[in-house]
């Protein structure tokens, strides 16, 4: 221990699946964290074998390797944000909750990952309505996409008139705010709404960036954001920047060839240096 320190990293913890092809989940979270100057950390949440053309098995980590996992993170480096990503089962679900709670920890980020960019379902009937008991009320913001919003609302999403009445509705299920992102529907104008519990639609439009390479771009958004959150910024200015660090990362990324699917972003395509905080 050295006596003299007097700073630290803002600390994010990526709660979250492993992405084998390194272009979602915790890799992505990783290279996001790093690239805004933060301090990453992980507890991993099940392995996956996949690459950019799809998810091809997943192993869920034990619910025992998975609290000491957060465990020891808290216990000794400490946390200013967590993200929370894939996870794959009620009992899942329950164990973050639970170490959530017991560690106070209350910058919490939930993407409600789902469906993966190929289309594969990554979580059980079971779990979505354990995950909206037990985290909507603990997470500072919800992340969802259209698709998975449409499953969480029970009817398709067509029109940003659709988008704002899903996130109502999840508000109306517990979430404190919900930042539902519009990229799936049609046009060259990509609408993203963020919702507080004080019900102003606060709508975000920015011109769509044609890319083939997508991959991760939700792990990423919702890693961006609790960066943020751990460099101090209030929840809608960590919502912009977050949402402009995804935007050059995509268009950074669009030119070029990684596997043959959907590939990954250029998440270091403006990297920070190391950020430092006062040590308290």
């Amino acid at each position: 221990m050295n006596p003299s320190a007097a700073f630290r990293y803002p600390r994010v913890l990526s709660i979250a699946g492993s992405d084998s092809g390194g272009g979602a989940g915790i890799q992505a979270d990783l290279k996001t964290i790093a690239a805004l100057g933060c301090y990453g950390m992980t507890a991993i949440t099940a392995l996956t074998a996949q690459n950019t053309l799809g998810v091809r098995s997943i192993h869920a980590v034990p619910h025992a390797i998975l609290t000491d996992q957060i465990d020891a993170v808290v216990e000794d480096i400490g946390v200013d944000a967590v993200k929370i990503g894939m996870l794959h089962s009620a009992d899942t679900v329950g164990t973050v909750a639970g170490a959530l709670r017991r560690h106070g920890l209350r910058q919490v980020v939930l993407d409600p990952v789902m469906i993966a960019t190929s289309g594969a379902v990554l979580i059980d009937e079971q779990a979505i309505d354990v995950l909206v008991r037990e985290l909507f009320p603990l997470a500072v913001v919800v992340t969802p996409n259209l698709d998975e919003a449409a499953l969480l609302a029970g009817r398709p999403l067509h029109s940003e008139a659709d988008m704002e009445a899903a996130a109502r509705h999840l508000l109306e299920r517990g979430a404190r705010a919900v930042l539902l992102k519009g990229g799936h529907l049609a046009g060259d104008i990509v609408s993203d709404l963020l919702l507080g519990s004080d019900g102003v639609a606060h709508w975000m439009r920015a011109p769509r960036i044609a890319s083939p390479n997508t991959h991760g771009t939700g792990c990423t958004l919702s890693s961006a954001i609790a960066s943020h959150l751990a460099l101090g910024a209030e929840l809608a200015q960590a919502v912009e920047r977050a949402r402009e660090y995804v935007r050059g990362a995509l268009a950074a990324g669009a030119n070029v060839r990684t596997g043959a699917g959907s590939g990954p972003l250029n998440h270091g395509h403006a990297p920070r240096a190391m950020q430092l905080l006062p040590l308290r």
